[in-house]
C-alpha cells in the first residue's frame, strides 16, 4: 500500500504538489509563529533567567517579574533566618520614565541590584569592569539595541523620573519587550523609582546552600507569611512567560496567527486531496472492478495523505530553522527560538492536519462504482 501510494504521488506529482506545498507552508508558519512566541516571551523573564538566585520573594499574587510591588526591605530577615539559605539580598525593579536629551520620553524598566562578585541580582551580561562603572551614583548601562529608542549614546546624559543619569556602557543580548532595561546599582535605582519610598524593595533574592532545597524554602515561606509570596527561579520564569502569553493581547494575537496558518494549510490540503481523488475516480473504479474492497482504497488515500504530510514537513522544518537563524543573526537577538520539542510538536500537528484532510477527502469515494467504466 505504501509503495503504491508513493508511486502514485511521484507519477501524479503535478496533481499533488499544491497539497505538499500547503502542508509545508502550514508547518513552516506554525513552527516560526510558535518559535517567535517562545523567543519573544523569553525576553520578559530575562531579569530572572540571567541572575543566580534560587528563590525570589515578592508581594503576594505577583503575576510577572515586571509587575512587582514594593515590600518592606526588612522582610529580608525572614528569608535569611531559614537554615537552607546561604545568602539573600534586596533587588529593585520597576517602570519609570526616561527623558531623552533632545526631548521626548520613553517608558523604561529600571533594574537595581548589588554589584559584588557574588551578587544574586546582577545580570550575567555585566562584566566586572561594568560593575565598577555602576558603583558611581547616577551611572547606568543600557543594551545596544535600545540606544536609538532611548536617544542617547555612551557617555551621554538623560534623566529618569527627574533625576539625572549618565550612560557609561552598553550590554549586548538584553533586548526588552515592555520597556528598555536600564541597569544600575541599588542606590541609583532607589532614587529613580517613584514607587519605592522609604525602606522598601521589589524582591528579596536568596541562594540556597543546596539548590534542590529551593522548593522546600518556597513552600515554607508561603505557608508562614501571607503578605509575601515566594517562587523558585524556574517557576517564576515560567509564570512570567505564561502571563505574557495568556493574559496579554500580543500573546493571543500570535496564537491566533499560528492557528490561522494551520487552518489555511488544512483547507488547501483537503481541497487538493479531494480534487485528486475525484480526478482518480476511474482508476479507483478499475480497482473496485478487480475486487479491491472500498476500505483498501480508502487506506490508500489516507496513505497518500500521510506521505504528503511527511514530505511537506521534510521541506518545512529545515526552511524554518534557516529562517530563524537568519532572523536571529540579523537582529543580533535570539528572537526566534526553535527547540527540538517545538519542531517535533509542529511536525505532529501538521501530520495530523494532513491525515484529517485525507479523512474528509474520503467522501469522494462514495461515488466509486464499476459501472462508471461503461460511460
Amino acid at each position: 500500500m505504501a509503495s503504491y501510494s508513493l508511486t502514485t504521488l511521484w507519477y501524479e506529482r503535478q496533481r499533488y504538489l499544491p497539497g505538499v506545498l500547503a502542508v509545508a507552508f502550514s508547518a513552516l508558519l506554525i513552527a516560526l509563529q510558535c518559535g517567535l512566541l517562545l523567543g519573544l516571551f523569553s525576553i520578559t523573564s530575562i531579569p530572572i533567567d540571567h541572575t543566580t538566585a534560587d528563590v525570589w520573594m515578592g508581594a503576594s499574587e505577583v503575576s510577572s517579574v515586571d509587575l512587582g510591588r514594593p515590600i518592606p526591605e526588612n522582610t529580608l530577615a525572614r528569608m535569611g533566618a531559614l537554615p537552607e539559605i546561604e545568602r539573600c539580598e534586596p533587588y529593585l525593579q520597576g517602570f519609570a520614565f526616561w527623558t531623552k536629551p533632545k526631548g521626548g520620553s520613553e517608558l523604561c524598566m529600571v533594574i537595581g541590584s548589588r554589584l559584588g562578585p557574588n551578587s544574586l541580582g546582577k545580570l550575567d551580561k555585566l562584566t566586572p569592569e561594568q560593575c565598577g562603572m555602576l558603583a558611581e551614583e547616577g551611572t547606568v548601562i543600557i543594551d545596544e539595541s535600545d540606544v536609538k529608542k532611548l536617544g542617547v549614546e555612551e557617555k551621554k546624559e538623560a534623566t529618569i523620573s527627574g533625576h539625572p543619569v549618565r550612560v557609561v556602557s552598553h550590554t549586548r543580548g538584553l533586548p526588552s519587550l515592555a520597556g528598555p532595561y536600564v541597569l544600575c546599582s541599588f542606590a541609583t535605582a532607589r532614587k529613580r523609582l517613584p514607587v519605592q519610598q522609604g525602606q522598601t524593595t521589589t524582591y528579596i533574592l536568596g541562594r540556597c546552600r543546596n539548590p534542590k532545597d529551593a522548593p522546600a524554602v518556597v513552600e515554607r515561606i508561603n505557608k508562614t507569611y501571607k503578605d509575601v509570596e515566594a517562587f523558585t527561579k524556574d517557576d517564576f520564569s515560567r509564570r512570567t512567560r505564561l502571563h505574557w502569553l495568556l493574559r496579554t493581547k500580543a500573546g493571543i494575537a500570535l496564537g491566533y496567527a499560528a492557528a490561522l496558518g494551520l487552518l489555511v494549510g488544512a483547507v488547501v490540503t483537503y481541497q487538493t486531496l479531494y480534487a485528486a481523488t475525484i480526478a482518480s475516480l476511474r482508476e479507483y473504479a478499475v480497482l473496485r472492478a478487480l475486487g479491491i474492497p472500498r476500505r483498501r482504497i480508502a487506506g490508500m488515500v489516507l496513505s497518500q495523505s500521510f506521505w504528503i504530510g511527511i514530505i511537506g514537513i521534510a521541506l518545512a522544518l529545515p526552511a524554518a530553522y534557516g529562517l530563524a537563524l537568519a532572523v536571529n543573526q540579523f537582529t543580533r537577538v535570539h528572537i526566534v527560538d526553535l527547540p527540538w520539542l517545538l519542531q517535533s510538536l509542529a511536525a505532529v500537528v501538521t501530520l495530523g492536519m494532513a491525515l484529517v484532510s485525507g479523512l474528509f477527502a474520503l467522501r469522494s469515494l462514495r461515488q466509486i462504482e464499476p459501472a462508471m467504466l461503461l460511460h
